[in-house]
């Protein structure tokens, strides 16, 4: 099993577009996705919230993640395809979520 990286404290907020759900939001950086998309009212499974169970695994449309869990290989962190909600952010301003 692949090693947590320790968590960085993004620097600027992220904003997260719910393709499926059809609404935008500002992440701010000291709140999670899978925070802000729970707040924002969407039913999202319970996670470990450490990035080690996989449970937030959410398909990206657009963007780059910025991968901080412990789930992912390296080669599906370089497709991109995927991210863990609760401790990814972006390595780009905005992602587009399957969400």
């Amino acid at each position: 099993m692949s090693v947590v990286p320790a968590p960085e404290q993004p620097a600027a907020p992220v904003q997260v577009v719910c393709a499926t759900a059809g609404f935008t939001l500002v992440v701010p950086p000291e709140t999670s996705i899978l925070e802000a998309v729970r707040d924002a009212g969407l039913e999202v499974p319970p996670a470990c919230a450490e990035g080690r169970c996989g449970i937030c695994e959410t398909r990206v449309l657009e963007g780059h993640p910025d991968h901080r869990d412990g789930v992912l290989t390296a080669e599906e962190r370089a497709l991109g395809d995927t991210m863990m909600i609760c401790v990814s952010r972006a390595r780009t301003g905005r992602l587009v979520l399957d969400l």
